[in-house]
């Protein structure tokens, strides 16, 4: 018999994660599309039962830190009523990435319907309760903004119409029209589960899940960044980490209406250029060439029990400094965690964070 697969330690709203702040739930965002009433709902419950802190995440999506080791059931209820957790059996495996601009400004295709479609298919399907919680999914709208982020099955759009299947490592297979996208990862989502023994992505199968792939032409990779796009405002939020108050102007700002969650931990909020001010006064990050959209951490000690700096505090540290020049993320352990897909200058404790010779390198 095959050996049964690996342990999945991945934590949702229903399995937390033990860390040394308490325990940490992990909340997906499929296509990080959501909303500010959303947003300010988690928001609220994380005030009432957690740190109060929003966590983005390199996926989209949303953590809540602090939480009592037993997570309360009226938690679970409210994170299921706000419209975060539309199956229990599924809540891990939600995990699609998209391309955070798609049907606000460029790309091919507007790939936010598909989100919702294939959000539904994978839910739909009880087997695909069994795939791994790292297992990803990658919509491009053919900017190629996504579909470097080591995704495990995908699409990248061609035209408005039909696009690019996208299997592993940015292997690409036939041409598929968008309205068969959904169905068909879904098909390949349940070849991998056939195929799988000890495996957590399809890059590390043995065989090919699909024969005849070849290596794609990936276009430049064009994350979403602070600035004006349109009428359309991104923000950055300096570390990952999204205050009450920041949740609030947010919501403020779009009205309680659509937000896009990024895998740069930045948010994309359609129609709020006008309150790009109110958004600086908070906090958050809202012009080009900002120090802060150059670092990253983990969350570091004392949050994290392997964590050996306090990397929140050092990163800070850098950014009132003047910042790195270079995009660089502090880890406080070797597993390196929340460390950006791009290249990077990695600095990990016990390494000295030697702030002047960062600088040296930017002039």
């Amino acid at each position: 018999m095959p050996p049964e697969p690996r342990a999945d330690r991945c934590p949702g709203v229903l399995r937390p994660h033990e860390a040394a702040d308490g325990a940490m739930v992990r909340v997906r965002v499929p296509g990080g599309q959501t909303t500010g009433a959303a947003l300010r709902d988690l928001s609220r419950l994380a005030q009432t039962y957690g740190s109060g802190l929003l966590q983005l995440t390199s996926r989209g999506s949303l953590q809540v830190r602090g939480l009592p080791a037993a997570v309360p059931e009226p938690f679970e209820d409210a994170v299921g009523a706000a419209g975060f957790l539309p199956s229990a059996a599924h809540e891990r495996v939600r995990n699609v990435v998209a391309s955070p601009l798609t049907g606000l400004s460029g790309g091919r295709a507007d790939l936010r319907p598909l989100v919702a479609r294939l959000d539904r298919a994978l839910v739909a399907e009880p087997r695909l309760a069994d795939l791994p919680g790292r297992f990803l999914f990658v919509l491009d709208d053919g900017r190629g903004d996504v579909d470097g982020l080591g995704g495990d099955l995908g699409y990248r759009a061609l035209d408005a119409g039909r696009g690019e299947l996208m299997v592993g490592e940015r292997r690409r297979v036939r041409p598929v029209r968008l309205v068969e996208v959904a169905d068909t990862l879904v098909a390949l989502a349940l070849r991998f589960l056939e195929r799988r023994t000890d495996e957590w992505h399809v890059r590390q199968l043995t065989e090919p899940l699909v024969e005849g792939t070849e290596p794609a032409l990936r276009p430049p990779s064009v994350p979403a960044a602070p600035d004006v796009v349109g009428a359309h405002l991104v923000v950055d939020v300096p570390l990952g980490l999204l205050s009450p108050v920041q949740v609030d102007a947010v919501h403020a700002a779009v009205g309680g209406g659509p937000v896009v969650v990024t895998p740069w931990r930045s948010l994309v909020l359609p129609d709020a250029g006008p309150a790009r001010s109110a958004l600086a006064a908070v906090g958050l990050v809202t012009e080009p060439g900002s120090a802060w959209s150059l670092v990253s951490a983990c969350v570091g000690s004392p949050w994290c029990s392997q964590g050996r700096a306090e990397t929140q505090t050092l990163a800070a540290q850098l950014v009132a400094a003047g910042g790195p020049g270079v995009r660089t993320h502090l880890s406080g352990c070797e597993r390196r965690c929340g460390a950006p897909a791009e290249a990077h200058t990695d600095l990990v404790a016990p390494t000295r964070v030697d702030i002047a010779e960062l600088l040296l390198a930017r002039a």
